[in-house]
């Protein structure tokens, strides 16, 4: 099977599964409008295999990092799902109270990725909880599409209240300084915005590519905020001006960055859509907005 390479796969063969990813594609549907795109010896499973994540080569902080304290712990969510598990990253033999970051994943619950995306946060020297909003339906499945129909069959704003008492949870924690940030990716950066909307006291909010509050939400907010886009996102960014025209309205405090020429999906390292430069740059901001703001 020829394995395609990233500058050789047309934009519309992203798009179609970035339509697939959000389910706004079924498989069936996906999978004949991917034959369009396999000419010579790309064949539709070369281009499906090329597509999907890999999470055993991909993964950058492994499980049981050396530097890093990891346990799942399972704490309630009343309002949400009831009980709910998560995976909780302190950096190793740390003896202060640290700043805290709820990591919100993608629609698929908590897949090895964003476990990795918490354990790079424990690193950096805070102390991170990954929630996994699939808790209810027997926890993420093993696979993404699996997750994904999962995750479906939930309500958001249930899943949104479970990630407003994992910030409680981690406040509250024995490892934590009392200040609590969220960093939300798709899904997560929709959860991260309404958690700014929600949580009068949250310290700090990084959303990438996650869709945006209503307007007459924006006025509750009082995180600052630090928000990623991708510049061929077209589906999530073009809500991007009237979202600043809000915060600029209501005289809130946020920095924004749209990366050009990067798809959805640019910090997941373990799909194609990865941009490397993109990827690191953010996350450098990300971590040096936390330490500003959760210090």
């Amino acid at each position: 099977m020829h394995t395609p390479k990233k500058e050789d796969i047309k934009q519309e063969v992203f798009d179609l599964y970035d339509d697939y990813a959000h389910n706004r594609l079924s498989r069936r549907d996906f999978v004949q409008k991917l034959s369009l795109y396999a000419v010579g010896s790309l064949t539709v499973p070369a281009l499906m295999s090329f597509l999907m994540p890999d999470y055993k080569g991909a993964i950058q902080i492994k499980p049981n990092d050396p530097g890093i304290t990891e346990t799942y712990i399972t704490y309630a969510s009343p309002k949400g799902g009831g009980t709910i598990k998560g995976l909780l990253c302190v950096p190793k033999d740390n003896k202060k109270k640290l700043g805290g970051i709820v990591v919100v994943h993608e629609n698929r619950g908590l897949n090895p990725h964003i476990e990795d995306v918490a354990r790079r946060a424990a690193l950096a020297g805070f102390v991170s909880l990954a929630p996994d909003a699939l808790s209810p339906l027997g926890g993420y499945p093993g696979n993404d599409d699996a997750g994904r129909e999962l995750q479906s069959k939930r309500d958001g704003n249930e899943m949104l209240e479970d990630f407003i008492a994992a910030a409680a949870y981690l406040k509250d924690s024995e490892f934590c300084n009392g200040k609590v940030g969220v960093a939300g990716f798709c899904f997560g950066g929709w959860i991260a915005n309404m958690m700014a909307v929600r949580i009068p006291n949250l310290a700090a909010a990084v959303p990438f590519y996650g869709g945006q509050p209503s307007a007459a939400n924006v006025a509750a907010i009082k995180a600052p905020l630090q928000l990623h886009y991708a510049g061929l996102d077209t589906k999530v960014t073009e809500g991007w001006p009237a979202y600043e025209q809000a915060l600029k309205a209501n005289n809130k405090k946020y920095t924004a960055y749209i990366y050009a020429n990067v798809n959805h999906g640019f910090h997941n390292d373990t799909t194609p859509r990865y941009d490397k430069e993109a990827a690191q740059l953010a996350w450098q901001r990300t971590i040096a907005f936390f330490n500003t703001t959760l210090s």
